[in-house]
């Protein structure tokens, strides 16, 4: 399996495994052509020298997808931090041990960038992921919160 930067032609493939998830189905639109609002985000990331939009790529099909922020903080001394966001590996592929070798891929690459750690955040609902991250050395440390805004009207 090979890590890499998406380029625009996976975008079809990358919104079809973020919707190949029971809890985020129909959340996303994989139908083409795709929303424009994907190419738009697409974009944004591929611009910003801080995001990345890495794709899992295994015997020429894509089969993972996950996104890397860099985010620069005063805290811990000015220290960088590694997000990673929306991982994902197509469901028939799932316990073959892929998600672990992206994860760890993912680490490398903050490391390598500088990070002084990497976060992520996983719904409460996921027992199965909270105990992927456990076994491979990660620590529940902090309670997250959300806040839709397309929902606030007001």
């Amino acid at each position: 399996m090979i890590f890499r930067d998406a380029t625009l032609a996976d975008l079809p493939a990358i919104v079809a495994l973020l919707d190949d998830d029971d809890l985020s189905r129909g959340r996303e639109d994989a139908s083409l052509p795709l929303d424009p609002r994907y190419e738009m985000a697409f974009a944004d990331i591929d611009r910003d020298p801080n995001q990345r939009l890495i794709v899992a790529e295994r015997d020429g099909a894509v089969v993972g997808t996950m996104q890397l922020s860099y985010l620069p903080g005063i805290a811990f001394r000015g220290a960088w931090r590694g997000q990673i966001e929306a991982v994902r590996i197509a469901s028939a592929l799932r316990g073959e041990g892929l998600g672990g070798q992206m994860i760890d891929w993912a680490v490398a690459e903050c490391r390598a960038r500088g990070c002084r750690m990497v976060q992520l955040m996983s719904l409460q609902s996921r027992v199965d992921a909270h105990r992927f991250y456990e076994t491979r050395g990660w620590t529940k440390s902090h309670f997250g919160f959300k806040r839709k805004l397309d929902e606030d009207q007001g």
